[in-house]
């Protein structure tokens, strides 16, 4: 669990680090220069496409984690947006609370309690 917390660490730090100058020097307009990229049918347009699913199949995984909570709803579409940087910090702070135990990190605490019997 040490050498997955130390990489959650080193992704947040990195899409952090990254993330600030790039505002800086560019500011927040990612969307239409996202949108444009997918609408000239290059790669880096279906690079985008393909980032897009990932970003959904972890908002939807976070829901579900959460046992489509209130709370889990409510985040779901943060998970969404927020990328690696909302996940990386998500996963780090659990690891914490589910004590190092990777089955209640990645599935929650009732289902890994069910597996357990």
């Amino acid at each position: 669990m040490t050498g997955f917390r130390i990489l959650l660490v080193a992704i947040l730090v990195l899409i952090t680090g990254y993330t600030l100058p790039v505002i800086a020097q560019h500011g927040m307009g990612l969307v239409p220069l996202f949108f444009t990229a997918i609408g000239e049918m290059g790669w880096q347009g279906q690079f985008n496409v393909d980032f897009s699913c990932f970003l959904i199949l972890s908002g939807l995984w976070f829901a579900w984690r959460n046992d489509f909570s209130p709370l889990g709803l409510v985040f779901a579409p943060v998970a969404s947006f927020g990328g690696a940087m909302f996940l990386s910090a998500y996963l780090l702070i659990v690891s914490f609370q589910v004590r190092g135990d990777m089955a209640a990190l990645l599935l929650g605490e009732r289902r890994a309690a069910a597996l357990r019997g």
